[in-house]
């Protein structure tokens, strides 16, 4: 089915709570009615979603607020750079559905919906109606994962896992307990901001949780709180109805313009994290993906932002690594100084990289590792410049 052809809104009913959904930017109501054409021309490309409790966040009177930024398009989308696959995740790609980079961790890629679209997603891609990437059958996922005892590990993404059918997703945890050697079952979701009630409200998924999240076998919600707005009560609610249910939460988020690129903000974000049982986890480099321009922060000023935000807070609010998440692995930055910017890869596709220290001259403008220049004398790769000025095209 076409995009445009879907219908324009939806509503969502978890137990008594009516979440009521919209596809067509023209129908909020705090959009100027000048600016609403405009950006249904950005939301043809990439596609918006959102819902009437995640809008309500949005202070209307700030043309600048960061939750609007987050979640409403901007027009200086279509005019830049990068490549809708900027990892390469194509290149680790098993089978339908299944990534699998690092020896013990797959990825399952089992829904190809959002409960809404951050504008900055590294995987656009995904919703975009061509493809066919994702898949609702894992059945030869799970075969892979049976095949390959080494993965200890497995990733429920997308998409949103968790917008599917609890039927649906207790098919998944069971096939997956069914396997000896998976140990841990992570599940990356932003519904406990973006839609609340899918936990607040179903009593069977959290049962689910319950049975499948065992002392030895850990279920672990990975979720993505960008900005401290998102934590209101009820969303504390539900990150605490997680943790009754037997499962351990962390949170990873993007470094990005106008949301969360203040060292207060950030700081801000890290302690409530750690107070409410859901510490930092990754704190990401926005990936150069097609239309991400308006959002990008440089990796030198990223740096100093988030080590200013690590000053404060406990050790638990100052667990985050800052990496770049780059189709050769997590590169983590460890230091920058005067003349360098220090590196080491704490995650590697090829293993021989693994905790490899690489030095880069300092460069205040880079936004990806692949415009930095090694130093000059060391084993540091120079990484082939990356395909930020192509631009996707648009639609027909």
């Amino acid at each position: 089915m076409a995009y445009q052809d879907q219908p324009q809104t939806e509503t969502r009913v978890w137990g008594g709570q009516r979440v009521r959904y919209v596809r067509d930017i023209r129908k909020v109501p705090g959009i100027p009615p000048e600016q609403r054409e405009r950006l249904a021309r950005v939301a043809q490309q990439y596609r918006f979603r959102a819902n009437d409790y995640y809008l309500s966040l949005i202070d209307w009177t700030d043309p600048e607020d960061p939750i609007r930024r987050l979640i409403i398009p901007t027009e200086e989308e279509l005019t830049s750079g990068g490549k809708l696959d900027a990892c390469n995740e194509r290149a680790v790609t098993v089978a339908r559905g299944v990534q699998h980079k690092y020896p013990h961790t797959v990825l399952l890629l089992c829904n190809e919906v959002c409960g809404a679209y951050c504008r900055y997603c590294f995987r656009k891609r995904l919703f975009m109606d061509d493809n066919d990437e994702t898949t609702n059958d894992i059945s030869e996922g799970l075969a892979y994962i049976a095949d390959h005892p080494e993965v200890t590990n497995v990733l429920l993404t997308g998409g949103d896992p968790l917008l599917m059918s609890t039927r649906r997703l207790v098919d998944v945890l069971d096939a997956l307990r069914a396997i000896p050697h998976v140990k841990i079952i992570r599940i990356g979701s932003k519904m406990p901001a973006f839609d609340l009630w899918r936990i607040l409200d179903d009593e069977q998924l959290q049962e689910a949780f319950r049975t499948y999240s065992t002392p030895r076998q850990r279920i672990y919600l990975m979720a993505h709180f960008d900005h401290p707005r998102e934590l209101t009560d009820a969303a504390v609610r539900a990150i605490d109805r997680f943790l009754r249910s037997g499962i351990i939460c962390a949170n990873q988020c993007p470094l990005v313009k106008g949301i969360n690129d203040d060292p207060a903000v950030l700081a801000d974000l890290f302690q409530q994290l750690s107070w409410i049982g859901c510490p930092p986890y990754y704190l990401f480099q926005g990936r150069p993906t097609a239309g991400n321009e308006p959002y990008e922060v440089p990796i030198v000023r990223g740096w100093h932002i988030f080590q200013e935000a690590l000053r404060q807070g406990s050790g638990l609010a100052r667990r985050a690594r800052f990496v770049i998440s780059h189709e050769t692995g997590k590169i983590e930055v460890v230091a920058i100084d005067t003349s360098r910017i220090y590196v080491r890869y704490h995650r590697a596709k090829d293993t021989h990289n693994r905790g490899r220290f690489m030095m880069y001259e300092r460069n205040d403008e880079a936004h990806w590792v692949d415009q930095l220049e090694p130093v000059s004398g060391t084993d540091t790769p120079k990484f082939p410049p990356s395909s930020r000025l192509e631009l996707c095209e648009g639609p027909d």
